[in-house]
């Protein structure tokens, strides 16, 4: 009876404090992708300049095609008012090796808590994608066949390749199908407040079938005191951002070394019964300093479109064509064609095949002049000697 008496005791103080009507949640969830892979003319070396060399075909196993590997917490609290407190860890990692997705990072993914609140939005801190990802990503060919359908080399984060920490970040509820995003990533450094920071803003609006998105995404590659030389050939370190460079040496990893890279994207999306058509347009720009490798702003213009058929409720049928074309400090060019089906055979598991085919022109960054330009599809970061390369993926996902 006293251990009666004590629980309706307590009850009656939470009561009291407003605390017996809260509830909360924490669940736990993930991801896994998995495929074998075959790639056509994956170079086996790097000459002294940096450009691939030789070439091979390769049979493997290849991991977080559709989506990244991962698993996660995430929970929420009822403070009441609308109130709701919100947090989510999310690791990310590789299935054939075990290896965390960035190097030394725990939840690489992201990291946040906040408020969110069904009137007035939502307000993260921690780390966390950019505005971009959130809002226009979703309505591209990346948001149903991912990085194979992505910009070769991901020169405009459209696979979110970056992810950013020391993140604020301001979400709106959505207003009449309008919805917009801020965020600041402050850069922390001692006397140099703008040192490394990221900053992003991006917009969404959908009425009927018909959807339009737009997003700007600047990224700063930290202080001189944290760029040295060895900046050249590392990947932002001194930075909020992860930077948008998956260790490749074509299409842009010349320009790992750049001071700050921004991002400009739209894009549309129209649903007409089974069949979805989409386009976007991005603008990239690599601007160096006196710690770069390289002395003129490169610049990406990519333009894409996407075309899906639902074939049944368990089919997805998608094609994806890419144009990406790099001027400035180099000029090249890169055209990228991709198939993809998707069957789903429940709630939580669906088999997919996917193939890319992309052919490179122009000059290679970074090499003596007349090196022609190296293929890389996608995101992948699988550089070829060769300027064409094919890229096949036959897999499983399922999601816990």
């Amino acid at each position: 009876m006293k251990r009666v008496a004590l629980s309706t005791l307590s009850l009656a103080m939470l009561a009291a404090t407003g605390v017996a009507h809260a509830q909360s949640s924490v669940t736990l969830y993930g991801l896994i992708d998995e495929s074998v892979q075959f790639v056509n003319n994956k170079a086996t070396g790097v000459d002294a300049n940096g450009v691939p060399t030789g070439n091979k075909n390769v049979f493997g196993l290849g991991g977080g095609n559709l989506q990244g590997n991962r698993w996660g917490l995430k929970g929420t609290e009822d403070l009441g008012g609308g109130l709701k407190a919100i947090f989510q860890l999310e690791n990310g990692f590789s299935l054939n090796t075990g290896a965390l997705g960035k190097a030394g990072t725990m939840f690489n993914r992201q990291a946040y808590v906040g408020v969110s609140s069904d009137q007035y939005g939502v307000i993260t801190l921690g780390r966390q994608y950019d505005t971009t990802t959130d809002l226009v990503q979703g309505i591209t060919a990346d948001g149903y066949f991912g990085s194979q359908f992505a910009t070769p080399g991901d020169v405009d984060n459209n696979d979110n390749s970056a992810r950013f920490s020391n993140v604020v970040k301001y979400t709106s509820p959505v207003l009449n199908g309008f919805q917009f995003a801020g965020m600041y990533a402050l850069g922390g450094v001692a006397g140099s407040t703008g040192a490394g920071q990221s900053w992003g803003a991006a917009a969404n609006y959908g009425i009927g079938a018909f959807t339009v998105a737009a997003g700007y995404l600047m990224q700063d590659n930290g202080s001189a005191a944290a760029r040295t030389a060895a900046t050249r050939t590392s990947d932002w370190t001194g930075a909020t951002s992860d930077g948008v460079f998956n260790g490749q040496a074509n299409v842009n990893g010349h320009y790992v070394s750049a001071k700050s890279v921004g991002t400009a994207q739209i894009a549309a999306q129209y649903v007409a019964g089974p069949f979805t058509i989409a386009a976007r347009y991005s603008n990239a720009q690599y601007k160096a300093d006196a710690l770069s490798g390289f002395t003129s702003t490169q610049r990406y213009n990519v333009a894409g479109g996407y075309l899906g058929y639902q074939l049944n409720p368990a089919i997805l049928l998608g094609l994806g064509y890419t144009w990406t074309h790099g001027s400035g400090d180099s000029s090249n060019t890169y055209n990228q064609i991709a198939l993809g089906a998707d069957y789903t055979v429940s709630k939580r598991t669906d088999f997919y095949a996917v193939a890319t085919y992309q052919h490179a022109s122009g000059q290679q960054p970074g090499a003596p002049a007349g090196t022609t330009a190296g293929a890389s599809v996608g995101s992948y970061g699988i550089d070829s000697a060769s300027n064409n390369q094919t890229l096949v993926n036959v897999g499983i996902r399922h999601k816990f």
